[in-house]
């Protein structure tokens, strides 16, 4: 195969080529910081397990960090040795806006939540182009009052967000657009452009400080590493911190003076020759301030929080009030108002190292340590839309060698070529009639996943053990969690839920965020699902990690669906078929499916319990918890989860078997384990040892307690349990059987000798369907249709937004019971949680998830390759409309993105009515990807930045975009866009037809529009 970058055009494409080929390393610098390292697990040393009091944001700016950095719109290295990030002062703020803000679990009324207005914009595969926005007050932010008013509010009221403060009255705030670009010869040359923009009326001053640091690895063991070091110069009127590190070699952060700001109409509001703006450069030591937090003495002189007092008066000590005064005055040139309190214009200009003529110095004078800044100041910067333009460049090379430094025109122009080279790269994924509103979204949705990679750092032994450096941690707090998993150790770049929320991997999460991102970049895709199974990751009993709060909790298995997926991605990209790949982690996985059946079906019966499943609060009971009525919790989204593993299992051993036959037996035994389980959990014979889950009087799957044999109750709770059954779907063309003989045998052999199972239509292996198609399913045709009627019910589970997660019938008749006078009831909450369980933060008793309603589209997506158009069902139910089960797939993907896109009145539902969101100029086409929607109107909840698996719109416009009409889709259309969902299964073909699905993908073959179905894929 010829290089994809030379046989299709695209400097992106071509870039990815040679980061996978190791030719050139484009991802040492990424977005890898953390949008929150406070307040995690990882960092709580406790005694009680609260992460939140242990380690709150008012430490984050004056105590170092363990296991990982935070920042604003910051990068890393691929490793974690250098730092850099922005950080900011209106004049007014108690300390430097540094890192984002939020609410604690313990401080907001739905937990933890972000209270900033910043937006991921853009970013290539290769983090070659990245742009990211921060929306800063003029006035003193409302640290207070956030959390005073989220304090007090409960459950049943709506949060309290920045935007209900007056922070943003007049539109008195900053718009700071921060923009990466890596040269085009050397990937190590990254060029850093920050445009700030007054949207107030007046003019305003602002401070802008971007920080270089290294990570604190030097505090924590008695055996000290060699020291990184930072050191500062002037050359040529460039200022210049060269940071040191044994490993990474020398690198520099060049900060270029600044032009004065300029006028709205691009004029300079002063005379650019005499007002250049420099930076005074500030060092000191990524070293905790002990005397500040604990009244101890510090280990350095110079300490983490050292910026902050230097630059903001009224955060120095009270003891050297005295000093306020002689200590600001830092050097100028000429009139630029290089510090706050700067000299007049005729003052003398002090050298650019020199210290402070007078006072006291919170940073080190000798301009050097671990821990560096670029202060810039931009004075009465004019108002309505005024701006000021900073220049950083990172990069190994020395200053003579760089033109760009001494000419702007250059520096920009690589920015823009790099911007261009972006949209190059997103308008490729972009066809048919797609409209510009949808495709901005796709590209923040896909770039907004790009942004949330984070290096993540846990070694289990020396955290739960301590620091040889550090005091011991208290002993109960190896009880806590997470003792069991003495064998991870993790030091690597993996794809984050949300970097504040959630700035930890979540497995089943991880599964979601592979889908997008495969389309992107197959390669990064195929890393996180491959590290989640390695052996440092993975328990040696075959036990995945969950999430760090409690590695021990049970996600839904979708990691083989989603290795498969990525596996077939990537064939249809590029035609390459990475079977490497795909055997390694099915091995794994054999693993794993052995500790599900040996751990989650503790009678044997293949009815399984599971627990959580990620699914929080969808039960009356807390799932992770014995329940409180004793017996066991029979589970039917636990056992759909199985049945739905056994078939993306039974599909990779099909695919593995067609280069080693020895694969066909494997995937013989997931066939046979698939029907047992479909068998036991939809049917109820004599035998008082069963346990069906099917209601056979409201036609849905409940969850069931059982006592013992044949003492069982169904819970009758209308949810997403009961819709998840029909994830379990597979379709088997005629050509995948008959090419596998030893498969076809045995799968004919188990169906004659077992005519009951087939008796019972549990799965359709002896009847053809479409094509004489083949499918295996838990859901009978009749049992479909009874579970479609309620699902595309508007009064139960269709919301104009997509599928809700329990049905609106609980609203009116929620369903509960009393247990030892205790009160369990499960009622419809569509937006936000009224229960404090799993912190309260998320909801699954009435919203959309973006997650579950994915795999909902792909199931309906395939029932109809087994179905075609014999099938057509009402939707929504009474509305006399009828479609195919392809047209209803794509009438809930429409659904999900108009909580995305604009209606006829320019708004967004995930915007939830704010006019400011949906109509000001300077918010309006930016989109947060929240966690959750609301089941009745689509306002965004949650998570605020979940780009991670609600990212999946991306890949819902890029197959159904083009027949997607924004600002209204007919809600019930009577005739839908052709589908492509004919292609078999297992015919995929040679790289030809590989790449011509591409082409597909690309928009070079429009006659092949929205050939990216499962069976495509």
């Amino acid at each position: 195969m010829e290089k994809l970058g030379e046989e299709y055009p695209g400097a992106e494409r071509f870039r990815l080529l040679q980061d996978d080929e190791k030719e050139r390393h484009w991802k040492r610098w990424g977005p890898y910081l953390s949008d929150r390292q406070w307040a995690t697990v990882r960092e709580d040393y406790s005694h009680d397990g609260d992460a939140w009091s242990h380690f709150p944001h008012e430490h984050a700016r004056s105590r170092v960090y363990r296991w990982g950095e935070d920042g604003l719109a910051g990068i890393s290295d691929n490793h974690q040795r250098v730092c850099f990030a922005l950080s900011l002062w209106n004049g007014e703020d108690p300390i430097l806006k540094e890192r984002l803000f939020g609410v604690t679990g313990h401080q907001g009324n739905h937990g933890e939540d972000v209270k900033e207005l910043y937006y991921y914009l853009d970013s290539t595969p290769t983090h070659s182009y990245m742009k990211f926005l921060y929306k800063y007050p003029q006035s003193r932010y409302p640290y207070e009052e956030l959390v005073k008013e989220n304090q007090n509010r409960g459950r049943e009221v709506e949060e309290f967000e920045i935007l209900d403060t007056d922070a943003f009255h007049e539109d008195r705030y900053w718009d700071v657009f921060v923009e990466y670009a890596k040269d085009e010869d050397d990937p190590d040359n990254v060029y850093v452009r920050i445009t700030s923009y007054n949207r107030g009326p007046d003019p305003a001053t602002l401070h802008v400080v971007p920080q270089f640091w290294f990570p604190n690895t030097w505090s924590w063991f008695n055996d000290k590493p060699n020291m990184p070091s930072m050191s500062g110069s002037v050359r040529n009127d460039i200022s210049v911190i060269t940071a040191r590190h044994e490993s990474l070699g020398k690198t520099h952060l060049y900060c270029l003076p600044s032009p004065p700001p300029v006028k709205p109409d691009g004029q300079y509001a002063v005379d650019p020759e005499f007002d250049t703006v420099y930076p005074e450069l500030l060092f000191t030591e990524n070293n905790t301030n002990f005397s500040r937090l604990y009244g101890g003495q510090n280990e350095t002189p110079y300490v983490k929080d050292a910026f902050h007092d230097h630059i903001i008066p009224s955060h120095r000590p009270p003891k050297d009030d005295q000093e306020k005064e002689d200590m600001f005055n830092p050097r100028i040139r000429s009139r630029t108002a290089s510090s706050f309190g700067a000299e007049p214009p005729d003052a003398v200009e002090y050298g650019p190292c020199t210290p402070f003529p007078m006072g006291a110095s919170y940073v080190n004078p000798e301009k050097t340590g671990t821990k560096s800044a670029a202060h810039y100041v931009f004075r009465d910067v004019p108002g309505q839309g005024g701006c000021a333009v900073v220049r950083l460049k990172i990069s190994p090379l020395s200053a003579r060698k760089d033109p760009s430094l001494q000419d702007e025109a250059i520096f920009d122009d690589n920015v823009e070529e790099r911007r261009q080279e972006a949209d190059e790269f997103y308008n490729s994924l972009s066809f048919g009639p797609t409209s510009d509103d949808l495709k901005q979204i796709m590209r923040q949705a896909l770039g907004g996943m790009l942004w949330t990679k984070q290096y993540y750092r846990f070694i289990q032994k020396e955290w739960i053990t301590g620091d040889p450096a550090q005091p011991a941690p208290p002993p109960e707090r190896k009880y806590i969690r997470n003792r069991d998993w003495r064998h991870l150790h993790i030091e690597d770049i993996l794809s984050m839920p949300d970097k504040w929320e959630y700035p930890f991997f979540a497995a089943w999460d991880t599964a979601f965020h592979c889908i997008p991102l495969a389309i992107v970049d197959p390669a990064f895709a195929k890393k996180q699902l491959d590290l989640l199974t390695r052996e440092w990751y993975m328990k040696p009993d075959g036990q995945l990690p969950a999430y760090e709060w409690n590695f021990g909790d049970v996600n839904p298995p979708v990691h083989a669906w989603a290795t498969f997926r990525v596996f077939k991605i990537e064939r249809r990209l590029t035609g390459k078929e990475d079977l490497a790949f795909l055997e390694r982690v099915f091995q794994k996985l054999l693993l794993n499916f052995t500790w599900w059946v040996n751990r989650k079906d503790q009678s044997g019966s293949n009815v399984f319990e599971g627990g959580f499943l990620g699914l929080d609060n969808i039960g009356a009971f807390n799932r992770s918890e014995p329940l409180p009525t004793g017996g066991t919790l029979r589970q039917a989204d636990g056992t759909a989860w199985m049945a739905f593993y056994c078939l993306n299992m039974l599909s990779m051993a099909l695919e593995l078997a067609k280069h080693n036959p020895v694969y066909e037996d494997i995937a013989s035994k997931f066939f046979e384990h698939f029907i047992f389980i479909a068998d036991a959990m939809t049917f109820k014979g004599g035998n008082e040892e069963e346990v069906s889950l099917w209601s056979e009087q409201d036609g849905i799957y409940y969850d069931a307690i059982q006592w013992g044999p044949g003492n069982v109750m169904q819970m009758p709770v209308r949810s997403l349990v009961g819709l998840i059954p029909l994830y379990a779907t597979l379709v088997l063309e005629p050509s995948t059987i008959n090419r596998f003989p030893g498969f076809k045998k045995r799968m004919e052999w188990f169906m004659d000798n077992r005519p009951e199972v087939a008796a019972r239509n549990m799965a359709n292996a002896k009847v053809g369907g479409k094509e004489e198609r083949r499918l295996l399913a838990l859901a009978s045709k009749e049992r479909l249709v009874r579970i479609l009627e309620k699902m595309l019910n508007e009064d139960e589970f269709l919301s104009e937004h997509g599928i809700r997660s329990l049905s609106k019938v609980h609203k009116e008749h929620p369903w509960g019971m009393e247990v030892h006078g205790q009160r369990y009831e499960v009622p419809y909450w569509p937006g936000d949680s009224m229960s404090g369980m799993f912190g309260g933060n998320s909801n699954w008793r009435g919203p959309i998830w973006l997650a579950t309603n994915f795999l909902l589209i792909e199931s309906l997506q395939r029932f109809y390759q087994y179905y075609g158009d014999d099938l057509q069902i009402e939707c929504p139910t009474g509305s006399g409309d009828y479609m195919n089960l392809a047209g209803v797939a794509e009438e809930i993907q429409h659904r999900i993105i108009h909580i995305f896109g604009r209606d006829m009145e320019g708004r967004r539902a995930t915007n939830g009515g704010s006019k400011k969101l949906d109509f000001d100029p300077h918010f309006r086409d930016y989109v947060w990807f929240y966690e959750f929607f609301h089941a009745d109107h689509g306002k965004g909840l949650g998570a605020s930045h979940q780009t991670g698996w609600s990212g999946l719109v991306a890949y819902h416009i890029l197959q159904s975009g083009n027949s997607c009409r924004l600002p209204k889709t007919p809600r019930t259309p009577r005739s839908v866009a052709r589908h492509y969902f004919d292609e078999a299964t297992s015919a995929y073909g040679d790289a030809d037809e590989a790449r011509s699905a591409f082409s597909t993908i690309s928009g070079f073959d429009r006659e092949a529009i929205g050939d990216i179905s499962p069976s495509a894929l």
